[in-house]
């Protein structure tokens, strides 16, 4: 029997924590460098903007779908072992994307990025909820969310600059001296905190959530095209709640289901998880819209897009151990209410100004929106993971970063998706471009307020 993992903050407790989260970094830095490099794909490869956008769709569908496996793999296998796996995978599609010749080849290599930022991803957050001492979670809890915060700041200015000098691909180049430095880390670093178990993997419930999953997407994807009312896009909806029914009902009666649903039950961390999947849906939509409404509509080039994005992202990255530090204080409720207020602020200017909008005025506004984020995303997470007992926590922890996936992927197909749809009536790219960008900014202010109502409810009871 596996003796009492002690809790202390110690260099290998940060080493586990930077190597895990290098790779989700590298993996957000290439996924917001690429949404710059749009335009510059779909010349290359002519693709247009609907296939394009599976460069970030695609990578997210992948952590979506890879992630609900960590609880069973967090048993099953020493967290080392997990790591470096997953760190080779990444790697590898990495050099894929460097030396791609199609799209095709670019994009699974990012498919094999989504891969291994599935599996790593939840292993950051399980190491600090598992081996952080207790009075600085929330802090342990925002450096590694910083960790992971820093790469929407660094990917649209560094992609901008790096495609106007080198070309897109320099990219991925000069992500893999970062990952290998991530692979020797963790692996003189990640310790073991829990006992392994011998579990039985449920593949008929894993391959159910991957369809479901996928047929959503797809349908979300295919709108843009073929409509939301195609008999194909409403096949897919409906093949997606279909299989999701399924899949629920085998976990419900399964001894060792994937994820144990009824976590669900707890009205606090349901509500937590539908902010942070707000949240996320709300962020990947504005990184789509911002640098692509600025080189398409604002005629500005790559770097200026990109950099639109930089000065908010930094305040963010840099706010989120502050605002842990405040929750280990005073608890989630105000930190996050204050956060969700911000995002409405920044969504609703966002709809009064975007028509007459210029670089600067976007920059603002999205310092605000960085702000809230800042606030809300750590300590949402938090919040809800605390809500479940301890057995239970890691389910909680595959749950909130499968959906925070699953939304961003959706965010990003949806967004497109608005954006194309005025394309098919109206001639002059710019135009058109600036019609579907202020229909989506207005969905985007929906999901804000919906946000800080679940929000509110959430924390209401905080003791």
């Amino acid at each position: 029997m596996q003796q009492t993992f002690e809790r202390k903050l110690d260099l290998k407790l940060i080493l586990s924590i930077v190597a895990t989260g290098l790779m989700s970094f590298t993996g957000v830095v290439v996924e917001t460098a690429m949404n710059v490099t749009f335009p510059t794909l779909m010349r290359e490869f002519g693709v247009n903007l609907s296939t394009v956008q599976w460069i970030t769709t695609g990578y997210l569908l992948i952590l979506a779908i890879i992630i609900p496996s960590s609880a069973f793999l967090k048993k099953k296998f020493t967290s080392k072992k997990i790591f470096i796996t997953a760190n080779l995978i990444f790697l590898t599609g990495t050099f894929l994307g460097a030396f791609a010749s199609s799209f095709e080849m670019l994009l699974f290599g990012r498919l094999l990025q989504g891969a291994g930022t599935g599996i790593a991803l939840p292993l950051m957050f399980n190491i600090v909820m598992e081996q952080a001492p207790l009075d600085k979670i929330g802090l342990m809890m925002g450096a590694a969310t910083l960790v992971v915060a820093m790469a929407p700041a660094v990917g649209p200015s560094v992609g901008g600059m790096i495609i106007n000098d080198y070309g897109w691909r320099m990219i991925f180049e000069a992500l893999a001296p970062v990952i290998i430095f991530s692979l020797i880390s963790g692996t003189i670093s990640i310790r073991q905190s829990s006992e392994l178990k011998s579990e039985h993997f449920p593949v008929s419930e894993y391959i159910l959530l991957a369809i479901s999953f996928t047929c959503f997407i797809l349908g979300s994807s295919f709108a843009g095209s073929l409509s939301w009312t195609s008999p194909v896009v409403l096949g897919l909806f409906a093949a997606s709640l279909l299989v999701i029914k399924f899949f629920c009902s085998m976990s419900l009666k399964s001894a060792e289901p994937l994820i144990h649903l009824h976590i669900f039950k707890n009205k606090s961390f349901t509500l937590s998880v539908m902010g942070l999947l707000l949240l996320q849906f709300i962020c990947l939509g504005l990184g789509f819209l911002i640098p692509n409404f600025a080189q398409i509509v604002l005629h500005e080039n790559a770097f200026v897009a990109g950099c639109i994005l930089l000065p908010g992202c930094l305040l963010g990255a840099m706010l989120a151990p502050i605002s842990g530090k405040i929750l280990d204080k005073f608890g989630a409720r105000r930190p996050i209410l204050f956060g969700t207020f911000c995002v409405i602020v920044a969504a609703a200017s966002f709809n009064f100004v975007i028509l007459n909008s210029t670089v600067i005025l976007l920059t603002c506004i999205y310092v605000i929106f960085t702000l809230g984020q800042g606030f809300t995303s750590g300590n949402t997470m938090v919040h809800g993971l605390k809500c479940l007992a301890d057995e239970f926590k890691a389910d909680g922890n595959a749950v909130f970063n499968t959906l925070q996936q699953l939304a961003g992927a959706i965010g990003t197909a949806i967004t497109a998706t608005i954006v194309a749809s005025p394309q098919k009536e109206i001639s002059d790219l710019a135009t058109a471009t600036a019609q579907g960008s202020q229909n989506a900014f207005e969905v985007l202010l929906v999901a804000s307020v919906v946000l800080f109502i679940c929000m509110n409810v959430a924390t209401r009871n905080e003791t």
